[in-house]
């Protein structure tokens, strides 16, 4: 199947995103999907996986309101192929948007829940290293990021309903999701780094 290339998608993640948070984020849930995709026995997918996280939020920054539903017109309009448009629509599940509207679109493929239970957590593990004298996630430990977690205050807009909801889809206990997101972000930090270095 012929897919947007890596070079293609950053593009358009530029063209509707300017906010060097919002890329941030995105090369961050690109990273961690790439990740994830060589960990669960999906490695020759691993770039497809990857360009899903780099677009799952091409439509946030503008069109808050119209989260994952104006995604599609976009991703459509640059000749995004419909997969990929129905992972990006699916990390919004169950949830209602700024507009009233509520995502009826289920993650269906590993790939689809993944990208639905990291996608917050990225956040909230990246909150936390900025916390932290390193402001790094490679020397944070796992009971130290669940102590955050556990805070109802901090980090407030990322969703543990959803990062919960995320990890049952899956099959899998809080803590692995906790556990591998963590390893992921740390194992990918200097790469997310040196490309949002380039960008600046």
């Amino acid at each position: 199947m012929e897919h947007i290339s890596r070079d293609k998608a950053f593009e358009l993640l530029k063209e509707y995103n300017k906010d060097p948070f919002h890329i941030q984020h995105a090369l961050t849930v690109e990273a961690v999907m790439k990740w994830y995709a060589k960990e669960l026995g999906y490695g020759d997918d691993a770039e497809y996986w990857g360009i899903v996280g780099l677009l799952h939020d091409i439509d946030f920054e503008q069109y808050p309101d119209e989260h994952c539903i104006k995604a599609p017109e976009l991703l459509r309009a640059a000749g995004v192929g419909e997969d990929i448009i129905h992972a990006v629509c699916s990390h919004g599940y169950g949830i209602t948007v700024g507009c009233g509207k509520t995502i009826d679109v289920e993650p269906e493929h590993e790939m689809e829940k993944v990208l639905f239970a990291a996608d917050e957590l990225t956040g909230l593990i990246w909150a936390a290293a900025l916390m932290r004298p390193s402001k790094s996630t490679k020397d944070m430990e796992l009971k130290s990021l669940k102590k955050k977690y556990k805070s109802k205050g901090f980090a407030a807009g990322c969703s543990r309903e959803v990062i919960e909801r995320g990890a049952e889809q899956l099959g899998w206990e809080l803590e692995k999701l906790l556990t591998m997101t963590l390893q992921a972000m740390a194992e990918c930090e200097d790469e997310i780094n040196a490309e949002m270095e380039q960008n600046a």
